[in-house]
Order: structure tokens, then C-alpha cells, then sequence
């Protein structure tokens, strides 16, 4: 197993709001920075439910991940972060349709404000094979 470290900066992903790399890979995982509902070409907030800004969130994942040779599929561990978790149900509808068998493991937290005012933000482990 290689010790090496490698940023990655997806070019077709939203640009990131902050001093942070897209994700970082190194030694068989690709740790992805928290998404939050951003369009690409606009920089602006996608969405004005949960729902739909989880989906949002995903998207920008799978974005991630490609630039990184990686599948979102492959996950081995998300993070969920909601400004309202009585919101929870219409996010897992989201959610399970990126992950429709063997989901990675998960938390969900409820957190008092995320960047830009996006309700959710979610970040990922995903496992990266040569």
C-alpha cells in the first residue's frame, strides 16, 4: 500500500467555497470534501428542498469522484449534514437512489447553519482501486 497523497480539484465540479482541496486520495481511499448544492457554472445555491438539495450534494460527489478515477458507488462511509432533520425521510429517498445495494456506512447530523445557507451539505470515504 503506497503511502502517497494527492489532492484532487475536480474541473466539472462547483469550485470550492473555501482554503480546501475536492479530495484528498491516499492509500486506497479518497477522502471527498463536504458538497453542498452549488451549480458549476453559476456558483449558486441548486434546490429549495432538502430533497432536492441532497440530490444536489451527490451529483457534485459523482463529479468528485470521477476526476479522481473513483466511483461514488464505492463508498465505505458518508456524512450528512442538515440544518433540518425533520427533513431526514425525503433525504434518505435521495440518498437511497445512489445507493441502491450495500449503501457505505453513514451519519446524519443536525447542524445550526452550513455555507452559502444550503440545508445540506454531504461528504464522503470512498474506496479507490488501481
Amino acid at each position: 500500500m503506497s503511502n502517497d497523497r494527492k489532492t484532487i480539484n475536480a474541473e466539472a465540479a462547483p469550485a470550492a467555497v473555501g482554503p480546501y482541496s475536492h479530495a484528498v486520495q491516499t492509500n486506497g481511499l479518497l477522502f471527498c470534501s463536504g458538497q453542498i448544492p452549488l451549480d458549476a457554472a453559476s456558483g449558486e445555491i441548486v434546490g429549495s428542498t432538502p430533497a432536492e438539495q441532497a440530490r444536489r450534494c451527490l451529483e457534485n460527489l459523482q463529479l468528485v469522484c470521477s476526476a479522481a478515477g473513483a466511483r461514488l458507488e464505492d463508498a465505505v462511509r458518508c456524512t450528512v449534514y442538515m440544518t433540518d432533520l425533520s427533513a431526514f425521510a425525503e433525504v434518505n429517498e435521495v440518498y437511497a437512489e445512489f445507493f441502491p445495494s450495500d449503501p457505505p456506512a453513514r451519519a446524519a447530523v443536525g447542524v445550526a447553519a452550513l455555507p452559502r445557507g444550503a440545508q445540506v451539505e454531504i461528504d464522503a470515504i470512498v474506496s479507490v482501486t488501481d
